[in-house]
């Protein structure tokens, strides 16, 4: 049996035609992908929470004001009391998966708390839940037109504003949202 590709650092920008409420407009980077399936974090939307509210529930202590000001991005509709830390930097945390080189996820309370000190790694987004895909679907998904596969950079995950990552994404590749349909058809 051939290896299926993977998607993994390839950010997912949602079509137009995408009416999923859990991923309209929305940017997902691919953390994981194999045969079993896919897992990712949308990196694109506030949740209602600030990193310092995220802090204080764990009982993480930090005097960084713009630090506890950050906003914590809605990762996805799996797990969405868990928090995923996407980040930069040569230091795994622990439970870090390595998604490509330098760009890692973990789930993994240590990095939070060095972040909280200041020691952080250089670039960080927090966001709480995932987004899973069983085996196939996702390759599905992309075949019935509702994503773009676009590669992952530490601007765009990192430094680009929330609301800015949707058409910025797309962007990447050549593509304008705002002049694509929200329907998709079948020749």
């Amino acid at each position: 049996m051939d290896a299926v590709p993977t998607l993994a650092n390839q950010l997912l920008v949602a079509l137009p035609a995408l009416d999923d409420p859990n991923f309209s407009r929305s940017v997902t980077l691919v953390c994981q992908h194999d045969a079993e399936g896919a897992m990712g974090v949308m990196v694109n939307r506030a949740s209602e929470y600030t990193l310092g509210e995220v802090f204080r529930q764990m009982g993480i202590e930090s005097d960084d004001a713009e630090l506890c000001a950050r906003p914590v991005v809605a990762g996805g509709p799996v797990h969405p009391e868990r928090g995923f830390v996407l980040h930069d930097g040569d230091r795994e945390w622990d439970s870090s998966l390595a998604i490509a080189e330098g760009l890692y996820v973990t789930t993994s309370r240590d990095v939070l708390e060095a972040m909280a000190r200041g020691e952080g790694p250089p670039a960080a987004t927090v966001a709480l839940g995932c987004a899973g895909w069983g085996a196939g679907q996702l390759e599905h998904e992309l075949v019935e037109n509702s994503w773009l596969t676009v590669p992952a950079d530490a601007e765009l995950l990192f430094r680009t504003p929330l609301e800015a990552r949707w058409q910025a994404a797309a962007a990447r590749i050549g593509v304008d949202l705002a002049r694509l349909t929200d329907y998709s058809g079948h020749a």
